[in-house]
């Protein structure tokens, strides 16, 4: 072969040689990604070509699907009470995507999960259409109806936890919105999805202030400021006398902090001071007894600082690690830059009620496949043991304190042990607009408590004045509870 053929057949073999590792380098290297790019619209038409399987509660399907007419989109998926249970499913969307236990568990739901794989190769042998699998949570319907029933037209949110396993119960956020109204790809879904935006609809529906909104606790926090003190030796006897003043001069500053009303705050126990909510015994507790590195410390054991998977994420909670003195007497009255989700809170009020050890929270018990078979069993994990037992005795005492005899009266059941704590956070420049009203409680029987929950009233109606964590937080809380109990 002359010289000039053999070059030619060199860059020949050079080429073909390329396009092989081409081939190869798209079928095997980016396979996953191009499969995967939202830009491609057969994955989203595939997405589609089947009914999705199932998101269950008490086992009853809370989705659904329908045939869609002139759409290469073949199923639609539906919702059963949309608004009521939007911040656990989120939305399954054809023009918009997925969200929430719908985005989390999208290729289970789909029937694409590797676990499926043999289900999807019998249904092949069968002759049978791919099927998604199920999504079984650990939702009680009753506690979820009581909770977004509870907050009706307020803005606001309710997390209810099993403190013994960490199973979510209930898990509310108003406003709301239907998912059913945003599943297809139409003009009235598209008109659908712009007015949830939060530029055309200040409330922000779609916001899930259960997981994704933070709050200033207030009062709340006390309950973290009082484990701190417990644990860290500070305080041992919950009805000594706590020798604090009434007006508390905040260290560093000429600011003398107040408590609301006419409360008698000076030099009373840990005990009185929970019951009546007196800033003035919590401050000084947190900024000169226990001390930031302590307060820090049992903080971030109750949950907060760290974002956590349910398996949907929730937003961090904040206390800060770096403070002045007088910053971390407000931070222990749930001031400053404090801030914490309801499901933060929620933990806090599971960990006290199950003699300290703070579980995991959860809110998918099991994955099944369509033959109804499980995949994938959720077992209980601790997360943390923010007080010993016998601490956890001595806030159990005090919490249910509050509801006997002080704020948080409105959440009594007749015959069972329930121990609460409310709180009125500051919200707006110079405390301008309404206070939040939180309520954080759990009921507690002979086997252990059943039920934890924290409610935010955002905002209401009610005029200022009348805005506080026991009127109307308080009476939400205990609904929920009595659900759980069914009473």
């Amino acid at each position: 072969m002359n010289k000039p053929l053999r070059r030619v057949a060199v860059f020949c073999g050079l080429l073909v040689l390329a396009l092989l590792v081409r081939v190869n380098y798209v079928q095997f290297v980016q396979a996953d990604q191009l499969s995967n790019d939202p830009n491609n619209r057969r994955v989203a038409i595939n997405q589609y070509a089947q009914p999705r399987g199932d998101i269950i509660v008490d086992g009853k399907a809370i989705t659904g699907h329908t045939e869609t007419d002139g759409s290469d989109f073949k199923y639609k998926r539906t919702y059963v009470d949309g608004p009521m249970w939007a911040p656990v499913t989120g939305h399954a969307s054809q023009a918009y995507g997925t969200t929430f236990l719908e985005g989390v568990e999208d290729k289970f739901l789909t029937g694409n999960d590797d676990r499926l794989f043999f289900n999807r190769t019998i249904d092949l042998l069968t002759g049978k259409d791919k099927q998604g699998g199920n999504v079984v949570t650990t939702l009680n319907a009753k506690a979820q109806t009581a909770a977004y029933k509870g907050l009706g037209s307020k803005k606001g949110a309710v997390v209810a936890l099993d403190p013994r396993t960490g199973a979510i119960l209930a898990m509310a956020s108003t406003p709301s919105y239907d998912p059913s109204s945003i599943a297809g790809n139409s003009t009235t879904d598209e008109k659908n999805w712009i007015a949830l935006d939060k530029k055309n609809d200040p409330d922000d529906p779609s916001q899930n202030r259960a997981l994704r909104q933070t709050y200033p606790p207030g009062s709340t926090f006390k309950l973290v400021t009082a484990a701190a003190a417990l644990e860290s030796g500070a305080i041992t006897d919950v009805n000594a006398p706590t020798q604090s003043p009434d007006p508390y001069k905040l260290p560093g500053t000429n600011f003398n902090l107040v408590n609301e009303g006419n409360i008698k705050c000076k030099d009373v126990s840990m005990m009185q001071a929970l019951q009546v909510s007196c800033n003035t015994v919590f401050a000084k507790i947190g900024a000169e007894k226990v001390g930031l590195k302590n307060m820090v410390s049992e903080a971030e054991k109750f949950g907060f600082n760290k974002e956590i998977d349910i398996p949907v994420r929730a937003d961090a909670s904040n206390f800060d690690t770096k403070m002045s003195d007088d910053h971390v007497a407000q931070s222990s009255i749930g001031q400053f830059d404090t801030a914490a989700t309801p499901l933060q809170m929620a933990m806090v009020a599971s960990a006290i009620a199950n003699n300290g050890k703070l579980m995991k929270p959860y809110m998918v018990d099991k994955l099944e496949a369509p033959n109804l078979s499980t995949i994938s069993q959720t077992d209980p994990s601790e997360m943390s043991q923010p007080l010993t037992p016998e601490n956890a005795q001595k806030l159990q005492a005090m919490m249910e304190n509050v509801v006997q005899k002080g704020t948080g009266t409105n959440a009594k059941i007749d015959g069972v042990r329930v121990g609460g704590k409310t709180g009125t956070a500051q919200h707006g420049v110079a405390n301008s607009q309404k206070p939040y009203a939180w309520f954080v409680s759990y009921a507690m029987t002979d086997q252990g408590s059943p039920v934890a929950v924290a409610v935010v009233v955002e905002d209401s109606d009610a005029s200022r004045d009348d805005i506080s964590g026991g009127g109307l937080a308080a009476p939400i809380a205990k609904k929920v509870m009595e659900a759980v109990l069914d009473k």
